[in-house]
């Protein structure tokens, strides 16, 4: 190696490490600190980018319906995808589940093309960095008001609270849950107790904005009241209209009279409290019978508010819910593995989850169209999943799955269950077993090379981003191929059209095509060495259309994850 070319990598080196270790002095003192590990996909594809292609080949499009949208498979590293991702999905994913490798030291994580065995003095540090990586994209992917479940084992659960605690805050942490995933005593690991239990991290990306679904709620002995509105509102149970819990606010601390002529405030005993709700709120309570005067436990009377069981405070229809419980007993390991021998008819997996598992959680996120991400996919539990919640309650949700293909993986396991599931398939006894439904779109990472010259990396990042764009719309079925060199191509989904121009030379013939776009809106992307590309430069087109330059927001969400 020339020696310029050894002073500069020395350099570089240096500039490395001294990022480091600022990055060790920022850190806050209560927390994980460990050494950062480089990857083997970090160093191959130091001076590339990452894109989709489809897959096409052995693997077309799974289609049960033509009127509903791709989910979508992504084959490659799932930091690759997890990129591409961070551009065609910020803040669009309501539910991540992962099952990432549990680091038990018996070949189950690979790093760098080898096993970390429990001898790996740098096990913990590898497993952390690794998921690091991956969970700092995975951030900026979730919704705002979205939620990510992680299974885990005893193994890495505590090194994996912390580390979500500071990449998710830990105010977001909303539960560890216990699966009871082994049927009969458990297994023997443990030296003095028999284990039968994994767990399920949750939290939230805002505990603020997070909403999940509860069980069902029979009418109880607590609503032990009942009034002239029993049939429409149910029974009812009494609720003090002050408290002292919530914030003080002056609005709320205002007099009322009770029926003996005294007037009392929110204040009780000395201690400072306010009212519930606001007095208009208060007076439409009386005129409504929500509000009841009753003697409280020291014998004075007191203002209460009904709580009726079928209604809620404002006398809309409700349906009460409770928390689930933290402990899952449902669902074992054991069936996990025979519901996927039944769809191949042998054992083609190792440590596969039961999908009424994945089913349950999701089904927690009350949103029926939601996105759900897996960047674990391994047999695509996930993704089967999904289909069998919307096969059951009618949802429309939509899955993204990532893995690798490492002794085909993809092709073989998580694609083909897909397949199957959504087909339909013939089990080891002969017997048809419905599909699920559901369309599917084979994608797999590629690169395009990080090149010197600015206008040049936009020219191939443009080059390379159809499938980009296409997933960032989920708009897949060619309309418009004419021009030649493919300069201009438009796409379509049941709502939508999405047209994309790769040479401003072609111009006028692009304007001309979008002319014919009149049935659905259309989402426009123009190649352009700036980000300022504006929907003036089209004049009256006569349709509904939104325009975005590329590939300068491409190039943003790049620049950051990859720092050149």
């Amino acid at each position: 190696m020339p020696k310029d070319e050894k002073e500069k990598e020395l350099l570089d080196r240096i500039s490395d490490l001294e990022a480091q270790i600022k990055k060790l002095k920022d850190r806050k003192r209560y927390g994980l600190i460990w050494e950062e590990k480089i990857e083997k996909f970090e160093t191959e594809s130091k001076n590339a980018l990452p894109i989709l292609r489809e897959k096409n080949g052995k693997f077309p499009d799974i289609i049960t319906d033509q009127k509903q949208d791709f989910n979508i498979l992504i084959e490659g590293d799932n930091f690759h995808a997890l990129s591409v991702l961070a551009y065609t999905h910020q803040n669009k994913v309501d539910v991540i589940y992962i099952d990432p490798p549990y680091n038990t030291g018996k070949k189950d994580f690979v790093y760098n093309d080898h096993f970390v065995d429990i001898e790996d003095r740098f096990r913990h540090s590898k497993w952390l960095s690794f998921m690091a990586k991956r969970l700092r994209l995975a951030k900026q992917i979730l919704s705002d008001n979205g939620v990510i479940y992680i299974s885990i084992n005893d193994y890495e659960v505590s090194q994996l609270k912390i580390l979500c605690d500071f990449m998710f805050n830990e105010e977001n942490f909303i539960a560890k849950l216990v699966w009871e995933n082994k049927e009969g005593g458990g297994s023997s690991d443990s030296l003095f107790f028999r284990i039968k239990h994994e767990y399920v991290l949750v939290y939230a990306k805002n505990k603020n904005k997070l909403t999940l679904e509860g069980e069902y709620k029979e009418e109880d002995e607590s609503y032990g009241f009942q009034d002239q509105y029993v049939l429409e509102r149910g029974h009812y149970k009494l609720i003090k209209l002050n408290s002292f819990s919530i914030q003080y606010s002056k609005s709320l601390d205002y007099e009322i009279e009770i029926p003996n002529g005294k007037k009392i405030l929110p204040s009780e005993n000395g201690k400072r409290g306010c009212w519930r709700w606001s007095k208009k709120k208060f007076e439409w309570g009386i005129e409504n019978d929500f509000i009841e005067f009753k003697k409280n436990q020291d014998g004075n009377l007191w203002v209460y508010t009904k709580q009726y069981f079928k209604v809620d405070e404002n006398n809309k229809p409700t349906v009460r819910k409770n928390p689930y419980r933290g402990v899952i007993s449902k669902w074992s390991s054991t069936l996990a593995t025979k519901q996927l021998e039944k769809i191949f008819n042998s054992k083609k997996f190792n440590y596969p989850k039961p999908y009424e598992l994945l089913s349950f959680l999701l089904g927690l996120f009350p949103k029926k169209e939601s996105i759900i991400l897996d960047f674990f996919a391994g047999s695509g539990t996930t993704g089967h999943a999904v289909l069998d919640l919307n096969k059951k309650d009618g949802g429309k949700r939509k899955f993204i799955l990532c893995t690798n293909n490492e002794n085909k993986i993809c092709e073989d396991i998580t694609y083909e269950r897909i397949k199957r599931v959504s087909l339909g398939y013939e089990n080891s006894k002969g017997e048809k077993v419905a599909g699920l439904g559901g369309n599917l779109k084979y994608l797999k990472t590629d690169f395009v090379p990080l090149e010197k010259s600015a206008d040049s990396l936009k020219q191939k990042i443009v080059e390379g981003s159809v499938e980009i764009i296409c997933l960032k719309e989920n708009a897949f079925g060619l309309v418009c191929d004419n021009y030649q060199k493919s300069k201009i191509k438009i796409f379509q989904n049941p709502n939508k059209f999405v047209a994309i121009l790769f040479d401003l030379f072609y111009f006028e013939e692009f304007v001309l095509e979008l002319k014919k776009l009149k049935e659905k809106p259309v989402s426009v992307y123009v190649f352009s060495y700036t980000k300022d590309f504006s929907k003036e430069e089209f004049g009256d087109l006569g349709i509904n259309f939104s325009v975005e330059p590329i590939p300068e927001k491409i190039l943003e969400t790049y620049k950051k994850i990859f720092k050149f």
